[in-house]
C-alpha cells in the first residue's frame, strides 16, 4: 500500500487533486490517502502557509499529489508554500513534461522535458532593500548544479539523448557561467548525449519556431519556470501541464497551474494537467504499466473531444471530464 500525502490546497486545487485521487482509486492499485493542508487560508490562520506538524507528517508518506496554493503579492513575511515544500524537502529536481496532444490548440510532434533546478537561482528567497532600492540574491552553487546536470543527462539517456543547456552566461558571467561550466563538465560523462546550448531569450523564441528540436532542456529555475510554461502552451495550455519536484528521497506532484480564483468554485476546472501528474506520481512509484494506462485514456478523451471543459474549447464540467477518462481507462 502507499502512503500518499494529499494536498489540495487552494483555489481550483480543490476541484482537480480530488479529481486525480478518483483516478488513482479506479486503478484498484491500494493507497493510503492522508490529507493534509497548506496555503495561503492556512498562513491567515496561523501565521505560516507550511506548519511543522504538516510538514513532518508529509515526511511519513511516500510522495505528495499537491494541487494549488495562492502566493499573494503584498502580503508580509507569506512565503510560497510549494517554494517551502520544494526546499525543505529538497525537491531538488522540476521535471516538466510537453507533448503534443491530439487537441486543435496543440502543435504537432512536440514532445519535450524541462529539467529545472529548483532550490536556488533567483528563487533563493534572499531580499533585502537599501534606501530606494530592492534586490533579489541569485544564488547558483556548484552542488546544486552538478546533482540537477545529472539528472537531466540521465532522464536524456532514457530519451531521445538530446540536451539543451538553456543560460544567459553572456551577461550574468558568474552565475549562469556557473551553471554552464558544470553542466558542460557532466556532459563528459555522457558521450552518447547530444548537448547544445542557447541564451534563454534564443530559446524561447525556438520553442515558438520550432519546438521539435528540444528533447531535455536543462536549466536554472526562474528561466525553467519561464520557458516550461510557454511549452504548455504550445501543446494545449496550463490543463493540460503536469509537474514533479523530485529529490532523493522524496517526490511532489503537482499541475503547472495555479490556484485560479477566478474559476474556483464553479466547477469548470480542467483535471487533466492534476491527473497526468499523478501519473508522473505512479511513475516514480514503479507503477509503469498504470502510468502508461491513465496516459492513453486522457488521450483518448482528448481526442474524443466530447467532454472538454471550457479552457479546451468544450463545455464538459470537472467532474464529467474525470469520469470519461476513468471509462477509457476500464475499457
Amino acid at each position: 500500500m502507499y502512503k500518499i500525502a494529499v494536498i489540495p490546497g487552494d483555489g481550483i486545487g480543490k476541484t482537480v487533486v480530488p479529481e486525480a485521487v478518483r483516478v488513482l482509486e479506479s486503478t484498484g492499485l491500494k493507497f493510503d490517502f492522508r490529507y493534509m493542508e497548506v496555503g495561503y487560508e492556512v498562513f491567515k490562520k496561523v501565521g505560516t502557509s507550511v506548519p511543522e506538524e504538516v510538514l513532518s507528517k508529509i515526511k511519513e508518506t511516500q510522495a505528495c499529489l499537491f494541487g494549488a496554493t495562492t502566493t499573494p503579492v503584498g502580503v508580509a513575511d507569506y512565503r510560497s508554500a510549494v517554494v517551502t515544500l520544494r526546499k525543505t524537502l529538497d525537491l531538488f529536481a522540476n521535471v516538466r513534461p510537453a507533448k503534443s496532444y491530439p487537441i486543435r490548440s496543440s502543435v504537432k510532434d512536440v514532445d519535450l522535458v524541462t529539467v529545472r533546478e529548483n532550490t536556488e537561482g533567483l528563487y533563493s528567497g534572499i531580499e533585502f532593500e537599501l534606501e530606494d532600492s530592492a534586490f533579489t540574491l541569485r544564488m547558483i552553487t556548484r552542488k546544486a548544479s552538478e546533482r540537477i546536470a545529472k539528472f537531466a543527462f540521465n532522464l536524456a539517456m532514457k530519451r531521445r539523448k538530446k540536451i539543451t543547456i538553456v543560460t544567459k552566461a553572456n551577461v550574468m558571467r558568474k552565475s549562469c557561467g556557473l551553471f554552464r561550466e558544470v553542466s558542460l563538465l557532466v556532459a563528459k560523462d555522457y558521450p552518447e548525449v547530444e548537448v547544445n546550448e542557447l541564451f534563454v531569450d534564443v530559446a524561447a523564441m525556438n520553442l515558438v519556431l520550432k519546438p521539435q528540436v528540444f528533447d531535455v532542456i536543462l536549466t536554472s529555475n526562474l528561466f525553467g519556470d519561464i520557458l516550461s510554461d510557454e511549452a504548455a502552451g504550445l501543446v494545449g495550455g496550463l490543463g493540460l501541464a503536469p509537474s514533479a519536484n523530485i529529490g532523493d528521497d522524496y517526490a511532489l506532484f503537482e499541475p503547472v497551474h495555479g490556484s485560479a480564483p477566478d474559476i474556483a468554485g464553479k466547477g469548470i476546472a480542467n483535471p487533466m494537467a492534476a491527473i497526468l501528474s499523478a501519473k508522473m506520481m505512479l511513475n516514480y512509484l514503479g507503477e509503469n504499466k498504470w502510468a502508461e494506462q491513465i496516459e492513453n485514456a486522457v488521450v483518448i478523451v482528448l481526442r474524443e473531444g466530447k467532454y472538454l471543459t471550457p479552457d479546451l474549447g468544450g463545455g464538459s464540467a470537472t467532474h464529467e471530464v474525470t469520469e470519461a477518462i476513468i471509462d477509457a481507462l476500464e475499457a
